[in-house]
């Protein structure tokens, strides 16, 4: 995994991620969302590590903990950074994102297709924008995410979509529809990822249910 921030500005409350800020002294809940740590130096521990001798090229993911997208990139593009690094070594990365940032950087995605080195997830996890809006509230909207989907995969990159989490009772019924929607658009490939809910994550989830679908608590918990 590449991490190269820690917290998430979009602030998905089903986020399993969650609970890794509190290894640093964080809450699980509006700091995993406001403070976020930045690895200014990952660029350059990246150069070092693919430069080594007892490196051996592997498929590396951006990211397991975080989306490399989050508004913050847009700024710092550590990113970016990290991408120019993986191209000049030709080494392989797949990406998850639910932001249309990703767009930005076709560049050097082409650059590793040319190796076949690339593959980018466009993650969906409702086609609702009123559902999106109050449930990953600064994420990109469906719409967007199916436009990013749509341009990458016309400049010949691989893409897929992860249907991650499935929500049973919530989002679930939405499936064929994520998944017709993200073919229509150019998807080649799809995965999914159902809810799970660690430690605080659970409490703040159910919290979440509690106040925005009350009639729908008893059927997604159970």
């Amino acid at each position: 995994d590449l991490n190269v921030y820690r917290g998430c500005e979009h602030g998905c409350i089903y986020c399993y991620a969650r609970p890794t800020h509190e290894f640093l002294g964080f809450s699980s809940g509006l700091d995993f969302e406001r403070k976020i740590i930045v690895k200014e130096n990952a660029p350059q521990i990246l150069h070092r590590e693919l430069a080594s001798k007892g490196w051996k090229p592997q498929v590396l993911a951006m990211s397991g903990v975080t989306d490399p997208y989050q508004p913050i990139e847009r700024k710092l593009r550590l990113t970016r950074q990290c991408l120019e690094v993986l191209a000049n070594f030709r080494n392989p990365v797949g990406i998850i994102t639910k932001n249309q940032l990703i767009t930005r950087d076709i560049d050097l995605l082409q650059r590793l297709n040319d190796y076949s080195a690339v593959a980018v997830f466009v993650s969906i996890t409702t086609l609702d924008p009123k559902l999106r809006r109050v449930m990953e509230p600064r994420t990109a909207p469906p719409a967007a995410r199916l436009r990013t989907i749509e341009q990458l995969a016309k400049r010949g990159i691989p893409v897929g979509t992860l249907l991650a989490p499935i929500i049973p009772g919530l989002t679930d019924h939405e499936i064929p529809n994520m998944i017709s929607s993200a073919a229509d658009a150019g998807a080649q490939f799809a995965g999914h990822v159902t809810l799970r809910l660690p430690f605080q994550v659970k409490t703040l989830f159910v919290n979440w249910l509690t106040e925005h679908f009350p009639q729908k608590k008893e059927r997604v918990l159970n």
